[in-house]
């Protein structure tokens, strides 16, 4: 208690979460302001039909915006999207220019999360266009209409209002980054996700209530969603420390080095990004096919993204399996590793300096990583496989799980990091920042 006490000591951390917090009480108000024109009963029907198919998924993604078809409604999707294109063109060395501005440094960065947001505005009114299509064609039960007049002025004023809505979010996220704490994108999802855990928890106890579930098995549930976050926050804060002896050198009167210290690689570096990616691109071909309800290969891609179905999962879990290694190879270079440890003095017992020691860590980083992306995979699929196989109930997905339980890590450990600095104990443990590693005199300390 007194180191939550201790957030408040702080005026610009204090500042921060307030920040923080208002954004998040702004998005939700957007997400409850429906597009005109549009039957929220019939809407409501819709997605309580499909609560268990990729569109319930994204609707849980968005905070329940898309089930209200709010002005709030793609979230921040298309940005995500946009990320993962620049990214993959980045990675795969498709355009040198973005390598370049990569290497720039600020004012690289800056341009390149320009051409982000350029992308995601094309991409935002493609999808919003999709989605409106799909809306007005979607069955409903009892034959209820869902737009009163679906002319040509209700679909330009859905796709411009849904596109600014989504531009509006990715901008609220970026000033959560810059002026809040933690990631803001990842905290708008997150905040979507948390929303849902009093209906859930009104759920499973409406269900003891009427004895459709028995005591025993809503103990287990909980017993089990328990031992899964358990499981979750140890993967996401495990650790691989390989040890870094100096050597010991003599700068003017002073000698330095001759200290030993680790390299921590994470097992799960990618974090929630992986999962988020993921679900991300599997939206996109659902929205390509709403383009052609009818056609034969339309309703063959709404078969195959049914979710719960075993190749859904299959697809869902490569996916997070790719976007591990793929996060890896961008964050981590084993190569610049190897060459700052020699610059510096450093080197790995029994590994010899420069290649050998790049080729050993990326060896290292490679096994640790399939372990990490195996885990997010079967967290995020084994719901859908228990459910499908053996009718176990879950109110909450295993990929809704990992991104409440990964951004809640980090924003500990950001707001951990702040207090550390202004010489407070913090909350998580004492003298240690959870999960960070600064560079001192040439070593890498905790």
């Amino acid at each position: 208690m007194r180191g939550l006490g201790d957030l408040f000591e702080v005026p610009d951390l204090r500042r921060r979460i307030g920040f923080a917090l208002g954004a998040i009480a702004v998005f939700r108000v957007g997400a409850a302001i429906p597009i005109p024109g549009v039957n929220g009963d019939a809407i409501r029907a819709i997605f309580n039909a499909q609560s268990g198919s990729l569109l319930g998924f994204l609707n849980t993604f968005s905070g329940g915006a898309l089930g209200r078809f709010s002005i709030f409604s793609m979230g921040v999707m298309p940005y995500i999207n946009a990320s993962i294109i620049i990214s993959l063109l980045q990675g795969a060395h498709v355009f040198p220019m973005l390598d370049r501005l990569a290497k720039e440094g600020e004012l690289g960065r800056r341009k390149l999360n320009n051409y982000t947001r350029y992308l995601t505005l094309f991409l935002a009114t493609f999808q919003s266009f999709g989605l409106t299509l799909a809306i007005t064609k979607m069955p409903t039960p009892g034959n209820i209409p869902v737009v009163v007049n679906p002319d040509w002025a209700f679909y330009c004023v859905t796709v411009l209002t849904l596109t600014a809505g989504t531009i509006f979010v990715m901008w609220l996220g970026e000033q959560m980054t810059e002026q809040g704490i933690g990631n803001g994108v990842s905290l708008l999802i997150f905040a979507g996700i948390v929303e849902r855990i009093p209906s859930a928890s009104m759920s499973l106890f409406e269900l003891v209530r009427l004895e459709e579930i028995g005591l025993i098995s809503a103990s287990a549930i909980v017993a089990a969603l328990i031992a899964v976050i358990i499981a979750v926050v140890w993967v996401e804060t495990a650790q691989r420390k390989i040890p870094v002896q100096y050597a010991k050198r003599v700068v003017g009167r002073k000698m330095y080095g001759g200290a030993q210290s680790y390299l921590p690689l994470k097992v799960d570096q990618s974090g929630v990004i992986a999962v988020i990616f993921a679900v991300s691109l599997l939206a996109v071909p659902m929205t390509i096919a709403q383009f052609f309800p009818q056609s034969v290969m339309g309703q063959k891609v709404l078969e195959i993204m049914n979710r719960g179905s075993w190749i859904y999962d299959t697809f869902y879990a490569g996916l997070i399996i790719f976007f591990c290694y793929f996060y890896n190879s961008v964050s981590i270079n084993p190569v610049d590793l190897a060459e700052n440890m020699k610059k510096s003095g450093g080197f790995i017992p029994g590994i010899r300096p420069g290649e050998p020691t790049a080729k050993y860590i990326e060896w290292i980083l490679e096994r640790i990583t399939l372990g990490g992306a195996l885990f997010v995979a079967a967290i995020a699929v084994m719901p859908d496989v228990l459910k499908r196989n053996f009718s176990v109930p879950f109110f909450f997905g295993g990929t809704s799980l990992l991104i409440a339980v990964g951004v809640a890590l980090d924003t500990m450990g950001q707001v951990e990091a702040h207090l550390i600095m202004r010489h407070y104990e913090g909350f998580l443990k004492k003298g240690r920042i959870q999960g960070r590693w600064f560079n001192v005199g040439g070593g890498v300390a905790q």
